[in-house]
């Protein structure tokens, strides 16, 4: 089974994606690669504030446990999922790029990501 910093840069080399970050529980670095300039702890520190507002989301609105959420912004997406109580990954992504196959394969493969996280 391929190891965490191997996995954050398979997830580099798919097209279209721009930086992947591997995140704690408490907003610190755990692995990050990046194409160009990517202030990962900067980055890092916002994660885990919006994974908290989204399980809460999800609980008040009655839809379960967190999968993963993607934000939309002017110059592409912010994909990012829980792998666990205390750690969480983050994809972003250039905007125009089909990210169908990237979603399908994070639910898929999330309890081996968990594993790693």
């Amino acid at each position: 089974m391929a190891g965490l910093r191997e996995v954050v840069r398979a997830l580099l080399d798919r097209p279209g994606v721009a930086a992947v970050a591997v995140v704690s529980g408490d907003g610190l670095t755990i692995d990050h690669a990046a194409r160009g300039d990517f202030d990962a702890e900067t980055v890092a520190a916002l994660i885990p504030g919006i994974i908290q507002n989204a399980r809460r989301l999800g609980s008040t609105a009655e839809r379960g446990e967190l999968g993963l959420g993607v934000l939309e912004f002017d110059r592409g997406l912010a994909v990012f999922s829980a792998l666990g109580p205390e750690s969480m990954l983050l994809v972003l992504v250039d905007p125009g790029t089909n990210v169908g196959e990237l979603l399908h394969d994070l639910r898929t493969h999330r309890p081996a990501l968990q594993q790693l996280g």
